[in-house]
């Protein structure tokens, strides 16, 4: 087998494109979790940025206000997956998977009504790449990186950064505390109920943006269940990388990995049905491995009720 077709420039570079919206998704997953909230509807949140980023991208003729529609739509959408989880106390993965329901039934009774049988429109503005020319002649490392998309590099900066605010401020603390204790950190004084709502919120940002980045620059339009099961397979990263944004980021390059590989063996001969199992089936068995190892934050799931209430 020709070894650039899983470890060429060109591979290494589609890796890093297809990981990002579950990297992205998997970190959205680390913040809600780590405060005790389960967001299994992280893959409705996901077609929802897509459609919405799409739609206003078109409706505004601006990508970054489409992106901004996106962030929007899924904040609401998270809200309404907080506000049961946090207030009304209900089952959690119920919850999301309601929520993964109407966003599948909602996108594409939207999408039909506003575009019909023609498609999102063919001159939708995506989000632009960004262009190293300091490294476009470096060989092998400028065709990987050198020009990859926005979101893409926003993706890699949002690991360090929420790796930061998680374990070195006061604030990543709390969230980290309620997460774990949330009746002990409830007594120093700590807002459970608004730590966990904003950390539900934030992760329905950053889903909204991974579905966006589908729409807007992947496939440069909307189809019906565009995420086809990437928002899971973003939980699935955040569990093999043990509810960390870097070590979510390394099972999201390794899911990644697994998803570029059905492209590039696609002219090998192999049922191109097979090739696309690949990406499942790597998650899978990677969870399944995991099963037992990784330990979930204590409260993980656990809705909370003040003492007296």
């Amino acid at each position: 087998m020709d070894l650039s077709l899983i470890l060429g420039a060109g591979q290494l570079a589609a890796m890093l494109r297809l990981a990002t919206p579950l990297t992205l998704a998997a970190l959205g997953g680390t913040i809600s979790e780590r405060s005790g909230v389960t967001n299994i509807a992280l893959e409705g949140i996901m077609l929802m940025g897509a459609f919405f980023g799409t739609w206003g991208a078109a409706v505004t003729g601006n990508v970054w206000a489409g992106l901004a529609i996106a962030m929007a739509s899924g904040m609401a959408f998270a809200a309404i997956h907080a506000f049961a989880a946090i207030h009304l106390r209900s089952d959690q993965i119920v919850s999301g998977m309601a929520l993964n329901i109407l966003a599948l039934g909602l996108t594409s009774f939207l999408n039909f009504q506003l575009y019909g049988t023609t498609g999102t429109p063919p001159d939708l503005p995506s989000l632009p790449n960004v262009h190293l020319d300091i490294l476009e002649g470096v060989p092998y490392l400028g065709e990987v990186i050198a020009d990859q998309n926005v979101v893409v590099w926003a993706a890699g900066a949002l690991v360090l950064l929420i790796h930061l605010f998680l374990y070195r401020t006061v604030l990543g603390l709390r969230l980290r505390a309620v997460g774990e204790h949330p009746r002990a950190a409830d007594t120093l004084g700590v807002n459970v109920y608004a730590i966990r709502y904003g950390a539900v919120v934030a992760s329905g940002i950053l889903a909204a943006v991974a579905g966006a980045y589908l729409s807007l620059s992947v496939s440069h339009s909307f189809t019906n269940n565009i995420t086809s099961g990437r928002g899971f397979i973003g939980l699935a990263a955040m569990i093999a990388g043990r509810w960390t944004p870097v070590g979510a980021l390394l099972a999201s390059l390794l899911f990644g990995y697994g998803d570029a590989l059905t492209f590039s063996l696609q002219g090998t001969g192999a049922p191109v049905q097979l090739l696309g199992t690949i990406p499942y089936i790597v998650t899978i068995l990677v969870v399944a491995g995991l099963v037992g190892r990784s330990r979930p934050p204590a409260a993980d799931g656990v809705p909370y009720e003040k003492e007296g209430h």
